[in-house]
């Protein structure tokens, strides 16, 4: 289990705290919890199949659009609901 803790840090590191100036605690806690949130339910993940850790299905049909976390920070590709 370590290994997976030790992976999780890196990534919300290298991909969000590291790019980020927070002011206060609070502002810490809601880029933590974006993360999390996009972390679990947007970003597909290489090690499970490039599924995503929900196990939400992809939708198969619709336009694709890019949507942002963070300010922009965090950018991920869906389809709309046909």
């Amino acid at each position: 289990m370590n290994a997976h803790a030790e992976r999780f840090v890196r990534s919300i590191k290298s991909e969000c705290l590291d790019r980020g100036i927070f002011l206060g605690q609070e502002s810490l806690d809601r880029a933590i919890a974006e993360y999390v949130e996009h972390y679990h339910d947007e970003r597909s993940h290489q090690g499970i199949g490039n599924e995503i850790v929900s196990g939400a299905a992809p939708q198969r049909e619709g336009r694709v659009e890019v949507s942002a976390r963070l300010g922009g920070v965090l950018s991920y590709y869906h389809r709309r609901a046909a």
